[in-house]
């Protein structure tokens, strides 16, 4: 069974920074894209980043309304895809959920919490 594992949560106050981590085996993140959401207090889901590679090629992709303070990479030998925030506000504040999908398949983490305080 695929493992989904995000560490890097907490409470930071509003103008800080933050990354996030995304583990899981070596054969899903070297074939998977890879993809950072935040779900809200009200349980809506958006996507915020995506990373994969194709051939020697990495390719990132941003969206929705964190695309312009957040940075997505990977860390190839520890399986591991990071998303760093910056500017964070109150309005941020959310469960940020990792993905890990390929054709039909998707792999959810249980997500980590990050609270913004004002």
């Amino acid at each position: 069974q695929v493992q989904v594992v995000e560490s890097g949560g907490g409470l930071v106050q509003a103008g800080g920074s933050l990354r996030l981590a995304c583990a899981t085996d070596a054969r899903t993140f070297s074939t998977h894209v890879m993809a950072w959401y935040r779900q809200t207090p009200t349980k809506e889901r958006e996507l915020i980043a995506t990373i994969d590679t194709e051939g020697m090629d990495e390719k990132t992709l941003y969206t929705g309304t964190m695309r312009s303070r957040c940075a997505i990479s990977r860390d190839n030998k520890k399986n591991t895809v990071y998303v760093q925030i910056h500017s964070l506000t109150p309005e941020t504040t959310g469960v940020y959920i990792c993905n890990a999908a390929l054709d039909v398949n998707s792999y959810w983490g249980q997500g980590t919490q990050v609270t913004v305080s004002a």
